[in-house]
């Protein structure tokens, strides 16, 4: 059972206790990432981030690296388009002490110019390297292509130009303005008891932040294609359609839907791509949800001589799709993958830990794991027919890396 508790300034607190385990997972989720950002400041959520671990008023870099180790445990915090979340896992007997450490990063951070300066080139070789991986570069490229100037298009690592202009000053104002009370869910998953709300409490309950208006206008779906030329052996290409918002009521419809199409070794596209014409080693869709708008994406990566072939299968798989539909068998096993991903994941303090963070944060709800059985187990053929045609028959956006940078003769 999840117990939520909202401190007086806004910060809001939840724990699901697990007894039977030895573990206990903190989160931090902060409602910021680079979807928040003005141009200027692009790469800054990320860039704070790493921040956080370079150092607080009474401690250095290597003894907040220290503080874990000693423990036996595990600290890490990621950045995304939405939120950015910093998180460690202990054993149960350390909870107290995690927590203390982590918030001693969240607030005390001191942003010491020489740390500063080495985090840039830290970034940088980050982004260089990201450079270096074009079956990563392509979905950017995908957001760019569909969200055009809308900071949902934005890299979340930032350029270089923008990143050498960050300041202490610049990232002390950000977070002044962005980890505020209302924007920060603590979520905690494991062995502790619900005394362990007032520890929290006690230390985030309080502070307060000059929170100003958030950069977070709606984003358009644009029909766009963007390709680049890089010196590859392998072109990448992706598809992407307009999809669902996290909160959508038809979300379960567009999961059912998109594991059929590309969500496992039994998907449409693996089997027709792979299994039978051997076009690629690595094939899927996926679809990402944000607050007010998502997106469908289609990848493929093969030989540049087989571009051609490649869109030109994916676009069969899709007619396929949407005209005949899904058959009772792969409705029945699509229900009990999913079913079966869902409980497994569920099994480790790490997992809980983030599906309550997120769920609070984005959602400010949570559905049990036998609500959301109940949500697959009623979904028709005919549920996940029209969310196929909802999605596949309307225009798509496109982002190619190869050799040439052209596009598929289909499209020229």
């Amino acid at each position: 059972m999840i117990k939520k508790y909202t401190c007086k300034n806004g910060v809001r607190i939840v724990l699901e206790e697990m007894p039977i385990l030895r573990s206990v997972a903190i989160g931090i989720w902060v409602k910021n990432g680079s979807r928040h950002e003005s141009p200027e400041l692009n790469g800054i959520s990320h860039f704070i981030e790493h921040m956080f671990f370079k150092g607080t008023k009474t401690r250095s870099a290597r003894e907040i690296a220290e503080s874990f180790d000693s423990i036996g445990g595990q600290v890490n915090a990621f950045t995304s388009k939405e939120y950015t979340c910093y998180y460690a896992k202990v054993l149960d007997t350390h909870a107290s002490y995690a927590l203390e450490v982590l918030s001693d990063m969240f607030f005390n951070s001191v942003f010491d110019e020489r740390e500063l300066e080495k985090e840039k080139n830290v970034v940088l070789e980050e982004i260089k390297m990201y450079e270096d991986t074009p079956d990563d570069i392509v979905h950017d490229l995908l957001s760019k292509a569909i969200y055009a100037n809308h900071p949902l298009g934005y890299p979340i690592l930032g350029t270089e130009k923008t990143l050498k202009s960050f300041t202490d000053e610049m990232l002390k104002q950000y977070i002044q303005h962005t980890y505020t009370p209302d924007n920060v869910v603590i979520s905690v998953a494991g062995n502790v008891s619900e005394s362990f709300i007032e520890e929290i409490e006690n230390i985030f309950g309080s502070y307060q932040g000059e929170r100003l208006e958030a950069n977070k206008s709606k984003p358009v779906f644009n029909k766009n294609w963007l390709t680049r030329k890089k010196d590859t052996e392998q072109v990448h290409l992706c598809l992407g359609f307009e999809g669902l918002s996290v909160g959508s009521e038809d979300i379960y419809d567009l999961i059912i839907s998109n594991n059929i199409l590309g969500g496992s070794m039994s998907s449409r596209l693996f089997q027709e791509v792979r299994e039978q014409r051997g076009l690629a080693y690595s094939v899927y869709s996926y679809h990402s949800s944000y607050e007010d708008s998502g997106i469908v994406a289609i990848y493929g990566g093969t030989g540049a001589d087989q571009l051609d072939l490649l869109y030109d299968t994916i676009q069969q798989t899709l007619e396929t799709f949407v005209e005949k539909g899904v058959t009772d068998k792969e409705l029945k096993n699509t229900k009990e993958q999913l079913k079966g991903n869902l409980m497994l994941g569920l099994e480790g303090t790490n997992s809980r830990m983030s599906r309550n963070g997120k769920n609070e944060l984005l959602l400010g709800k949570h559905r049990t794991p036998d609500e959301i059985i109940e949500l697959i187990d009623a979904i028709t053929k005919e549920d996940v027919n029209r969310m196929a045609e909802r999605i596949f028959t309307k225009d798509f956006s496109l982002s190619l890396i190869s050799p040439n940078g052209k596009l598929p003769k289909a499209l020229q």
